[in-house]
């Protein structure tokens, strides 16, 4: 997994820069995740790489990239199933069962999977989200702010579940959560101001900041050194 966790300041007006730097990253990601792994981009003969052009092959590239919103995105009147079977069908996943028993193991939804997801707790919420976005196997996730609002279990438990992903995909994580970016992340982009000002490791920022730890690290380079 390359886990690129976006920790964000605050700030009004940052939404058309996040959007702005987002579209550029799946760029810059992409094309990275194609040179450095090796993958073979749905559309491409046997055996053969071939990059793609955001703006030429947007159908290609929609199938190789899904997003988990910071809003949940599940049909709250479906049951969990429905939820999974119904995103299935929006992918044409060819054996939709196979790949529904396997994201219920993953997530262990067995208890809940008959329930509406209207009578799910925020935790379970989420892991619905994050399941129905794997349902195609993308090979870049967008996650942002997987556990907002979670208790520390229930954010534990997800943190779990993206780690299990390593080696599988290169996730793209934002969050508010400065030992959550520094948990999951391989590297971490720190946004102020609706720009992006620095990106590295946890260590490597830490280092470049003479910080004692990573939240003193975030805010000495998110301020400028003023804090």
């Amino acid at each position: 997994m390359t886990a690129c966790g976006g920790y964000r300041h605050n700030d009004g007006g940052r939404h058309h820069k996040i959007q702005e730097i987002c579209y550029e990253l799946v760029r810059i990601i992409f094309f990275i995740h194609l040179a450095r792994l090796s993958l073979r981009v749905i559309g491409g003969h046997s055996g053969e790489e071939k990059g793609r052009e955001i703006n030429k092959d947007k159908q290609k590239i929609k199938e190789i990239l899904n997003v988990s919103p910071q809003e949940t995105a599940i049909a709250m009147n479906l049951s969990v199933k429905e939820n999974l079977e119904f995103m299935a069908g929006v992918y044409q996943i060819k054996n939709p069962k196979e790949k529904i028993d396997e994201l219920v193991k993953t997530f262990k939804l067995e208890e809940v999977l008959n329930q509406k997801a209207k009578t799910l707790s925020g935790g379970w919420q989420r892991k619905v989200s994050i399941a129905m976005a794997l349902i195609n196997d993308p090979q870049i996730l967008f996650l942002d702010e997987p556990t907002l609002g979670l208790d520390v279990i229930a954010r534990r438990e997800l943190w779990s579940i993206i780690e299990s992903q390593k080696g599988k995909i290169t996730i793209i994580l934002t969050t508010h959560y400065m030992e959550e970016a520094e948990s999951l992340s391989d590297r971490v982009g720190i946004m102020a101001k609706g720009s992006l000002i620095d990106v590295g490791t946890p260590e490597e920022l830490i280092e470049k900041s003479n910080a004692k730890d990573f939240e003193d690290a975030f805010v000495k380079i998110a301020t400028g050194g003023e804090l």
